[in-house]
């Protein structure tokens, strides 16, 4: 993540209402962490050969550059009336959405973006820009997805990969500067488990396969109350599929967070099937993080 002075917390646009509630989101974002809010619009039309301004004859305040200044100046609005003194401003670019934001990352603390946006087909969860940012970004990205709620704690997923650490990381920041409890999920399946649906929590402290995956949890998080005194972690494993775990965990979070890419991932998944699982099916934002190179 960058955390260079001033580098801000990043917001796409598109005049949807899936992009208002992430205005919202990010708003709150940029005023906890005291960083600046950065609305952007992606403007496609001169990649097509569309003009954008108003033919001639046409009446004032038409045109479609125009409509794009309305939508960012209605978000601007948004942001501002959301987290009263956050310095926000906002620009068009031009380009596809995608790779504007993509654009943005290198500078950006955190990029935040609905999870459906205009022309999204409805077949669609998550909306291909969403998941195309997720895969990519250089920085966090936060979908706005699911219930936004004031209480509740941050949950990460945790499998013992790199990814994970800098998932981990993140949500115990997370959790720091929302004032928020972090309960970390490791979740596993093994041939013993009676099926894909199976989620029971273990508690046979004498298994030596639980034994095994606290380990694994217990690694992953060595050092971080030291780090993070302030934040109440609470830890917990369970048999069943990482996802459906995850998921279940996010009816009464305020957000998920999760790696790219996860162990066990084929390496060429730039996001990896656990967190595309986590963004199409949870109840509460969605934060992934990829680890630095």
């Amino acid at each position: 993540m960058n955390s260079a002075n001033g580098a801000a917390v990043v917001v796409g646009v598109d005049g949807s209402e899936s992009a208002l509630r992430a205005v919202r989101l990010a708003a709150a974002e940029a005023a906890r962490r005291h960083r600046p809010l950065r609305v952007v619009h992606g403007f496609i039309w001169p990649l097509l050969r569309v003009p954008g301004s108003a033919p001639a004859g046409a009446p004032p305040g038409t045109g479609l550059r125009h409509q794009a200044e309305e939508l960012v100046a209605a978000a601007v609005a948004e942001a501002q009336a959301a987290a009263p003194g956050l310095r926000v401003s906002g620009e068009i670019i031009d380009g596809e959405a995608a790779a504007v934001l993509l654009g943005e990352t290198p500078t950006a603390t955190m990029i935040v973006l609905g999870d459906r946006g205009l022309g999204g087909f409805a077949a669609l969860v998550v909306g291909s820009v969403a998941v195309q940012v997720a895969q990519h970004a250089d920085c966090p990205v936060l979908v706005a997805r699911g219930a936004q709620r004031a209480g509740g704690p941050v949950v990460v997923g945790v499998d013992g990969s790199v990814p994970s650490r800098a998932a981990i990381e993140f949500a115990a920041e997370e959790a720091a500067v929302r004032g928020a409890p972090l309960h970390a999920v490791h979740a596993y399946t093994h041939p013993t488990s009676s099926g894909p649906g199976d989620m029971q929590p273990l508690v046979y402290e004498e298994s030596q396969l639980r034994d095994e995956e606290d380990r694994i949890l217990t690694e992953s998080l060595t050092g971080l109350a030291d780090r993070y005194p302030q934040v109440a972690l609470t830890r917990e494993v369970v048999r069943g599929r990482p996802v459906a775990a995850l998921t279940e965990a996010t009816r009464s979070a305020q957000l998920v967070v999760v790696g790219g890419q996860g162990r066990g991932e084929l390496s060429g998944l730039l996001l990896g099937s656990v967190s595309q699982g986590v963004l199409h099916h949870a109840d509460c934002p969605v934060a992934v993080v990829h680890s630095p190179d």
